[in-house]
Parts: C-alpha cells; structure tokens; sequence
C-alpha cells in the first residue's frame, strides 16, 4: 500500500470509530499522530515530539497528554519507542487493533 494512500487513513478511522473506550482527547492525539504521518510521508511509524502532538491535538496540559497517550499504549493503538539521544526523535508505531470478541 502507498505511503500516502487516503484509503488507508479511512481504514484507520473506521478502527477507531464506534470503540467507546475512546474519547475526544484520545481521538485528537491519534489524528495529531496521522498527520505527522502523513508531513513525514511514512507508513506505520513516525517521529515525533510532545510539543508537535500537543499543538497539533490541543492539549495545553503536559499531564493530560501523558494521561492520553499512556491510555492509547494501554488500549494497543500505538507503541512508543522513546529515544534517549538528543539529535534523535521518539517514535510511534499505530498499530492495527484486533477487534476481539467478548465472552458474556
């Protein structure tokens, strides 16, 4: 699939959407991480930086972006791989959720 094929960002969403486990904040980083995807031009794992996802999902608090992106990790949307060189950026890889069925 091409880096930048739109339907693949529609799969994306459609993933996400309808999970009730996630709400606007959650949904905001995700697309803050889709479009740093899509400026860098990658496919599933992209370089980023707290200060770009905060401004790019409005969130003005250091720990509610802590809170949400740990919740996110939690719920298997994105792995994060944190760099500890200063001339190198973290990154995050979206994952492909499994849909798992429940046992009642």
């Amino acid at each position: 699939m091409k880096t930048n094929d739109p339907q693949r960002w529609f799969d994306f969403l459609d993933e996400i959407d309808g999970d009730p486990q996630l709400n606007v904040w959650h949904i905001a980083l995700l697309i803050a991480i889709a479009r740093l995807a899509c400026k860098q031009k990658e496919k599933w794992i992209i370089r980023v930086s707290r200060s770009k996802l905060m401004a790019y999902s409005h969130i003005g608090t250091i720990t509610s972006y802590h809170k949400y992106f740990n919740q996110l990790q939690k719920l298997g949307y994105i792995k994060y791989t944190p760099s500890y060189h200063p001339d190198y950026r973290s990154t995050v890889e979206i994952l492909r959720k499994q849909k798992m069925t429940q046992k009642k």
